[in-house]
C-alpha cells in the first residue's frame, strides 16, 4: 500500500511540473538522447553547419532568420512554420535537442519555439559544437537526410505575453520583469527601435551575465581569448546569486530586443526553479512601437541625423567602389 501511494504522489509531481522544467543539458545527455532516437537540431546558419556538425543533426539555417518576419521579427504565419519545421522533421511531439555554437541565444530561441508549440522534451545543449569538439567527439560534414513530418502547430498559452499584457504588468508587485539587453540599451544610449529606454520597473541583467565570462565575445573579437570557454554557463550556485533579487514563485517576464537573447535567460531561470517564466517575444521592438506605453530613460530616434549618417555612409561606399574600379 505504501509503495502504491508513493507511486501516485510521484505521478502527481511529474504531472504538475511546469512546462518550463529542465531546459539545459550536457554532452553526455546529447549522446544518450541520440542513442534513443531523439532529433538533434543544429541552429546555426547553413555555412557553419556544412563545415562541421554533430553527426545526425538536421539544419534549416539560422532559425532567427528562417522562422521570423524580417521586419517585425515576429514568427511567420503558422502554415509557413509548419512547412519549415515539418520538412526537417522537427516535430514538437518528439524529444529534440538544440545546439549552435557555445552560448548562442539562437539555440535557446529554437528550443523555445518547440516549447511554444507544445514540446515537453525540448532541450538546449549550451556548449554546442564547441563543447562537442572540445570533448573529442566526432564531427560530420555530410548533410543529414531529414525525415519530413506533417505538422499542425498550436501555440501553448501562458508561455508568452503580448504588449498589452506587459503594459498592464508595469509596477504590478506580483510581476517581475527582467531586461536581458545590454546596459547601454537599457539606459537608452543604444537605440535599436523607434525609441530607446526600458520598461518601468524592469531589472537589467544582460544575458551574457549567465556566462563564466560575460565579456567573452568582446575578448574573442579583441584577440584576448582563443576559444569560447568563457561562454560556458556559470555554476548553478553563482546563477542563483545572479538572480537572488528575484522571487522564483512570482510571474517573471523576460524581454530583450526581439525575444532571442531573452529566450536564453528564460531557460536559465526555469532551470533554476522559477515556475512562472514568460517570454515577451515582441520584446522592446514591440513595446517601443506602442508609443503610449510608459518607458524609463526614454529617448526617441533622431530620424534626420540617422538619414544624414546613412547618406554619409553611402558616399563613403561609392568613393571606395570608384577607387577600386580605377585599379
Amino acid at each position: 500500500m505504501k509503495r502504491t501511494w508513493l507511486a501516485a504522489i510521484a505521478a502527481v509531481i511529474v504531472f504538475a511540473s511546469p512546462a518550463w522544467a529542465q531546459q539545459i543539458v550536457d554532452a553526455a545527455y546529447v549522446k544518450a538522447a541520440l542513442a534513443r532516437g531523439a532529433v538533434l537540431w543544429d541552429a546555426r546558419d547553413e555555412g557553419s553547419f556544412a563545415k562541421g556538425h554533430i553527426p545526425g543533426a538536421v539544419n534549416i539555417g539560422a532559425p532567427t532568420d528562417e522562422l521570423r518576419d524580417p521586419n517585425t521579427e515576429d514568427y511567420l504565419p503558422l502554415p509557413q512554420l509548419e512547412k519549415i519545421l515539418g520538412s526537417a522533421g522537427l516535430d514538437p511531439q518528439r524529444e529534440v535537442v538544440v545546439y549552435a555554437q557555445r552560448g548562442a541565444s539562437s539555440a535557446y530561441f529554437a528550443q523555445f519555439t518547440l516549447r511554444y508549440f507544445g514540446a515537453q522534451k525540448a532541450y538546449v545543449f549550451h556548449d554546442g559544437i564547441d563543447g562537442w569538439r572540445a570533448a573529442g567527439e566526432k564531427v560530420a560534414t555530410e548533410p543529414t537526410a531529414p525525415k519530413p513530418v506533417a505538422l499542425k502547430l498550436v501555440p501553448v498559452p501562458g508561455l508568452t505575453v503580448d504588449t498589452k499584457a506587459v503594459i498592464a504588468s508595469v509596477r504590478n508587485p506580483n510581476v517581475q520583469i527582467v531586461d536581458a539587453r545590454t546596459p547601454k540599451e537599457f539606459k537608452g544610449e543604444d537605440i535599436r527601435a523607434i525609441r530607446g529606454g526600458h520598461i518601468p520597473g524592469a531589472i537589467n541583467i544582460p544575458y551574457e551575465q549567465n556566462w563564466l565570462d560575460p565579456d567573452a565575445i568582446g575578448k574573442m573579437r579583441r584577440g584576448q581569448l582563443k576559444d569560447s570557454s568563457g561562454m560556458q554557463l556559470k555554476p548553478r550556485d553563482e546563477l542563483r546569486k545572479l538572480y537572488a533579487a528575484l522571487d522564483p514563485n512570482k510571474e517573471t517576464i523576460v524581454y530583450c530586443q526581439s525575444g532571442v537573447r531573452a529566450a536564453e535567460t528564460a531557460a536559465v531561470l526555469a532551470d533554476l526553479g522559477f515556475s512562472k517564466v514568460k517570454l515577451y517575444d515582441s520584446s522592446w521592438l514591440g513595446y517601443a512601437a506602442a508609443l503610449s506605453a510608459p518607458a524609463e530613460n526614454e529617448v526617441f530616434v533622431n530620424v534626420g541625423a540617422l538619414n544624414n549618417q546613412i547618406r554619409a555612409l553611402e558616399s563613403r561606399l561609392n568613393a571606395i567602389e570608384a577607387a577600386l574600379q580605377k585599379r
